[in-house]
């Protein structure tokens, strides 16, 4: 991600749904270096808020019912929230948590691409979001896994006005000349019951022993360290409670 801060229509945030907020903050201490700090408040519902230092990374949502979703969400920065959701609806999207506010921060939506890959949408009033990206321990790219990728640009650029910058092996998502982000195509090596969906990277400064120290804090290796064709190392980690998201080798270009 070339994107050194959080901007309009780019990655701001990323938060994790766990039935168990103890153990993630104990797996993701242990494999970023995470500080978590829980909000006191009784309408936070528990949420936490990750710090490297003293910056802002990441979320840690508590889930109270059963059956609900134990994925990563990425988080998009929108200048005007309900205008963007009747973008979205009106591109072929969906609303999956109505606009609501989030007392002295922003204001906040669930939404849904045509295909059903779920993503948030945030417009700041007093929290931006990531203090800080592409550096270790923080988000540093975002993947969209899509059984449809014409059907996805004509969405998201509609949405946000991205610009797609594909090849033949892989497309890349840009705000300005910055791309932060990208779309695999779902071919016959996903499982049919396996949704569309987005992924966010965290940048690491080793991701072979990042792997390792997954492995050993109770979490799964789903793609082994892998080198890309640019050279960029990546590999796609699942935690202990199943949420999947990927890190990738930091400092290096997509």
């Amino acid at each position: 991600m070339k994107l050194d801060k959080p901007v309009v229509g780019g990655p701001c945030w990323a938060e994790v749904g766990t039935p168990d907020p103890e153990a993630a903050k104990s797996f993701y201490g242990e494999l970023f270096g995470w500080r978590a700090e829980t909000d006191s408040r009784e309408e936070m519902g528990g949420y936490t808020i990750a710090y490297v230092g003293h910056l802002p990374v990441a979320g840690l949502v508590p889930l109270g019912e059963e059956g609900q979703p134990v994925v990563w969400f990425v988080t998009f920065a929108v200048a005007d929230l309900d205008a963007t959701v009747e973008k979205v609806e009106s591109a072929g999207g969906s609303v999956v948590f109505e606009p609501g506010d989030v007392p002295g921060m922003g204001r906040f939506a669930s939404v849904a691409d045509p295909q059903g890959a779920g993503f948030h949408l945030w417009q700041a009033k007093g929290f931006e979001g990531a203090g800080l990206l592409n550096e270790p321990g923080a988000l540093g790219w975002v993947e969209l896994m899509s059984r449809q990728p014409e059907r996805a640009v004509d969405f998201y650029t509609t949405v946000f006005g991205w610009s797609v910058n594909a090849s033949e092996h892989y497309t890349q998502w840009g705000l300005d000349g910055a791309d932060f982000g990208g779309m695999v195509r779902m071919d016959d090596k996903f499982p049919p019951e396996v949704p569309p969906h987005w992924l966010p990277y965290f940048a690491v400064a080793d991701v072979d022993a990042s792997a390792a120290t997954a492995t050993e804090a109770g979490g799964t290796v789903l793609m082994e360290p892998t080198t890309v064709p640019d050279g960029l190392r990546i590999a796609v980690l699942r935690d202990p409670q199943g949420a999947m998201f990927g890190v990738y080798s930091a400092g290096a270009e997509h």
